[in-house]
């Protein structure tokens, strides 16, 4: 049986700023009830002005972070699939990502460079962002996701070559554990071309580049 959802709009009148987003009513519902009790187990007082709507608002902040498991990312990348004939690298790099690592359940966020040599079909750049997206959008480990987006490129593009580099902060690592709050973790995953080393040295160097 397909769940009921419910849309929430909230207006801002003073300068037009409206915002509209949609939410499953049963998975708020039923969120919101194991937030509350969560709240009650850790010794909050529960009926406080201040944590009143915070189980409802938690419930919908999960299903925003964690949208990505609704969409398709291979269909993201068909939707704007073309024939050319170019076969030089295309980058796309600085792509912020937000993700939830799923060992403590905190967040996770940096940036993803991500490269590909086309082999006669394209995609549209906005699309690439997008997939990323989607799988920043899951319960992660940062070497999971740097690979699911690698072979998601890999695998409807049938191009010469990806490259995916994510650079990220942890809080599970800033805020417990450990506590080093400058640390930042790289991972990368190359396929076809990048795994020659000179191919993988001009990707590095063009992310590495600032342009003004």
């Amino acid at each position: 049986m397909k769940r009921k959802c419910m849309c929430t709009s909230e207006v801002n009148h003073s300068n037009g700023y409206e915002k509209i987003e949609v939410f499953d009513a049963e998975i708020t519902k039923e969120l919101s009830e194991n937030y509350r009790n969560i709240l009650a187990i850790i010794g909050e007082d529960i009926s406080r002005e201040g944590l009143d709507k915070t189980p409802e608002r938690v419930a919908k902040a999960m299903q925003f972070l964690l949208q990505g498991y609704k969409t398709d990312p291979v269909e993201i990348l068909r939707s704007a699939m073309f024939k050319e004939d170019y076969r030089q690298m295309v980058i796309v790099k600085d792509i912020e990502i937000y993700s939830m690592c799923e060992h403590h359940l905190l967040p996770f966020f940096g940036k993803a460079h991500v490269a590909y040599i086309p082999n006669g079909t394209i995609t549209g750049l906005s699309k690439i962002a997008r997939v990323v997206d989607v799988f920043a959008r899951r319960l992660q480990v940062q070497e999971r996701l740097t690979s699911q987006i690698k072979e998601c490129i890999h695998d409807t593009l049938k191009p010469l070559g990806v490259a995916v580099v994510i650079e990220a902060q942890h809080l599970c690592m800033q805020m417990r554990g450990i506590q080093k709050q400058h640390s930042i973790t790289t991972t990368s995953d190359f396929t076809g071309a990048f795994q020659k080393n000179a191919t993988r040295d001009e990707f590095i160097k063009l992310i590495s580049t600032k342009f003004s």
